[in-house]
C-alpha cells in the first residue's frame, strides 16, 4: 500500500491507496472501508496488472488482511501461481488477531464460532467493527473458503502452529522460525555493559505486559539501584509515564523510539532484556536481537517465548502478569555475573546455530518447492 514511510519502489503504481481503519469518517466512508476489507476488486485488478508485466514463480504473502484483502488469492489461483503465506498473528482463528479479553488471551472463537466477537465487542471495543469482523470471518472462511488458495502457511513458532490447529484451522502449516544475520551484531566487550540496567524495547501497547514491568520496577526501586529503561513508542506511553510520575517509580526511564545502531548501542550498555508480554507472542525478533548482542532475556512464559528463552541457559521465564516473579528473576540474574555472562554467550551461540540466514533459506526453498509441486 502507499504510505509516507515507504522506500522508493518501481512497482509503487500498483500499490493500494492507504486507508486508516482506526479513524472515524462518514457513513459512505465506513461502507467503503468495509468493502475493502471484505473483498477488494481494486486490489485484485492492480495485482492483475502487476502480474501482466512481471513473471513470477511463486507468491509469498504476509499481512494482506485489510489494506489489500484476500481477494488477490483468486487472481493467483486464476493464473495457477503457487502461494505461501507467513503467519504473524492469530487472524486465521481470531477476529481480533491476538485473542484479547481485558488484557488476557481469549479462545471464544474456537471451532469457528466467530459470532462470539459481537457479544464481546473484541474489535476496538466497537459493536459495529466487531460485526464487520464477524462477517469478514464467515465470508472468507465459510462462504468463499478463500484461504484454501494458499498452498502452505508458514508459522514462525511451533506454538502458533499448534494453537491454530487446536482452534480448528485445517490448512497446511509448516513451522519455520525467524532468522537474524549475526554478522550485523559485533560481539560484546564486558566494559560495554556499564549500566546496572534492564531494558524493554518494542511497541508500548496493551498486551505487552508493560504495566507488570512497572510494578516489578517499583519493587526493585525499594531495595536496589537497578534501572529499567523502556525504549519505544505506542498508544499507552502517556498512561505508563503517568503511572511512573504518580507512583514515584524513580528507577524507570523512557528513552523513546530507537532503531539500528542507536538501539543496539543502548542494549549493549544494559545487562538484561525483558519481554513481559501477556498475549500469545509468536517468534519475537526482539529476542533474537537481544541474543545476538549476548543479552540473556527474561520473558513471560507464554506463546512462543519459551521456545527461545530456555530457563537457566539463555535467560529465565516468569509467570505472565506476575510482577513479583519478574522482579525476583531480575534480581537473581543481576546478582550472579558469571551466570549472566554465560547465558549471554549461550544465547548468541543459539542464534548462530539455529536462526541463521543459511538455515532459514534452505528450509524456505524446500517449502517453495513443495508449494510448486502441490500447485
Amino acid at each position: 500500500m502507499h504510505h509516507q514511510d515507504n522506500l522508493p519502489c518501481e512497482t509503487k503504481d500498483y500499490f493500494m491507496p492507504f486507508v486508516d481503519f482506526n479513524t472515524d469518517s462518514s457513513i459512505m466512508g465506513q461502507v467503503s472501508k468495509a468493502g475493502r476489507i471484505l473483498y477488494s476488486f481494486e486490489a485484485r485488478k492492480r495485482l492483475s496488472k502487476l502480474l501482466d508485466k512481471y513473471v513470477v514463480d511463486i507468491a509469498h504473502l504476509h499481512n494482506i488482511y485489510h489494506q489489500i484483502s484476500p481477494s488477490i488469492l483468486h487472481e493467483f489461483a486464476k493464473r495457477k501461481i503457487p502461494v505461501v503465506m507467513t503467519l504473524h498473528d492469530y487472524k486465521m482463528v481470531c477476529t481480533a488477531y491476538n485473542m484479547p479479553t481485558d488484557g488476557k488471551y481469549c479462545e471464544a472463537c474456537r471451532g469457528k464460532r466467530y459470532f462470539k466477537v459481537i457479544k464481546r465487542k473484541c474489535v476496538k471495543n466497537s459493536f459495529v467493527k466487531s460485526v464487520l469482523s464477524c462477517i469478514e470471518m464467515y465470508l472468507h472462511h465459510k462462504v468463499l473458503d478463500i484461504y484454501d488458495n494458499i498452498d502452505i502457511f508458514i508459522s514462525p513458532s511451533q506454538f502458533l502452529k499448534d494453537k491454530l490447529e487446536g482452534m480448528g484451522f485445517e490448512k497446511k502449516i509448516v513451522h519455520l522460525p525467524n532468522f537474524i544475520d549475526i554478522k550485523r551484531f559485533k560481539q560484546i566487550k564486558i566494559e560495554d555493559c556499564n549500566e546496572n540496567s534492564v531494558v524493554y524495547f518494542g511497541r508500548l501497547s496493551p498486551g505487552k505486559g508493560l504495566r507488570t514491568l512497572l510494578e516489578a520496577a517499583k519493587r526493585l526501586n525499594l531495595e536496589s539501584d537497578i534501572v529499567v529503561n523502556i525504549l519505544g513508542d505506542g498508544p499507552i506511553k502517556e498512561e505508563l509515564e503517568e503511572k511512573v510520575r504518580t507512583e514515584s517509580i524513580d528507577n524507570v526511564r523512557f528513552l523513546g523510539y530507537m532503531k539500528g545502531e542507536k538501539l543496539y548501542n543502548e542494549l549493549r550498555k544494559s545487562q538484561i532484556v525483558v519481554i513481559p508480554s501477556e498475549w500469545y507472542e509468536n517468534n519475537p525478533i526482539s529476542i533474537l536481537e537481544a541474543f545476538a548482542l549476548e543479552k540473556p532475556v527474561i520473558g513471560s512464559r507464554i506463546g512462543g517465548i519459551p521456545e527461545l528463552v530456555k530457563d537457566g541457559k539463555t535467560g529465565y521465564t516468569f509467570e505472565p502478569g506476575n510482577a513479583e516473579d519478574l522482579s525476583e528473576k531480575i534480581k537473581t540474574l543481576l546478582s550472579d555475573d558469571s551466570s549472566r555472562i554465560k547465558m549471554g554467550h549461550n544465547a548468541r551461540r543459539f542464534v548462530e546455530l539455529e536462526f541463521n540466514p543459511k538455515k532459514h533459506y534452505q528450509k524456505l526453498i524446500k517449502i517453495y518447492e513443495r508449494a510448486m509441486i502441490k500447485s
